[in-house]
């Protein structure tokens, strides 16, 4: 079945404005960026993948995916990733692809030994849309979609059970994937934290760029502040 990625990734610059009191701009410009790196090198070792679309206007974005061989579909409207996602569905299905994973860009731990059993076992079970929660069970990490216009993608919080409502409405099979490696996304210096420790402890393979990104920002003292953020705000509950 041939399967199409789609990475849907908004302006660097404007990206995770909920970690400002954290990280500064250019620190989270840079944390975006690998992350983003991460998952097209991740996406790329994927046998189950015929290929990737990154839809962004975002110069940089468009460059990094230029260079990694990936197809790139300009997103002038940045009308948010659910739109964005719409632009690579029409071309998935204007190019014959059968099927479509979308997947963040805050992935960066997504592991192609899950990546490829999660398509083989939706693809044998013949489920048409599978949902991957994120960490806190409310979210959603990725979906695969069979057909790719198989039901509307509707990304952001609570969009889990929206994602569940669609696919019955739509009259799909579905069904929710865990997926360890693609649960954590960095969306709040409580996710941030997370990740952070994941990324401490996983194989020197895994995450390399935003393993990169992390020693930075903690020889600049961004992992102190994080931690004192995170207790200050227990303090507060």
């Amino acid at each position: 079945m041939r399967t199409q990625a789609i990475v849907p990734i908004k302006s660097f610059s404007a990206a995770k404005q909920r970690l400002a009191d954290v990280l500064a701009a250019g620190s989270r410009r840079s944390l975006v960026q690998a992350m983003f790196s991460d998952v097209l090198a991740s996406l790329r070792r994927c046998d189950r993948l015929d290929g990737i679309v990154v839809v962004t206007g975002d110069p940089l974005a468009d460059s990094i995916a230029r260079v990694d061989r990936v197809t790139v579909l300009s997103d002038d409207a940045a009308a948010g990733q659910s739109a964005a996602t719409e632009i690579g569905i029409a071309h998935a299905l204007a190019n014959g692809f059968e099927r479509v994973l979308l997947v963040p860009g805050d992935t960066p731990l997504l592991d192609p030994a899950e990546i490829d059993p999660l398509l083989d076992r939706t693809e044998r079970d013949g489920i048409d849309v599978a949902i991957v929660p994120d960490r806190h069970g409310t979210g959603t990490n990725a979906l695969v979609l069979t057909p790719p216009d198989a039901m509307p993608p509707s990304f952001g919080e609570g969009s889990f059970e929206r994602h569940v409502a669609a696919a019955r409405e739509a009259g799909r099979s579905f069904r929710a994937e865990s997926v360890s490696s693609l649960a954590p996304d960095v969306d709040t210096p409580d996710d941030l934290a997370v990740v952070w420790n994941l990324v401490d402890d996983q194989a020197r393979m895994r995450a390399q760029r935003t393993r990169g990104a992390l020693r930075q920002l903690e020889r600049s003292g961004a992992r102190a502040a994080l931690q004192g953020a995170r207790a200050s705000r227990m303090l507060e509950v």
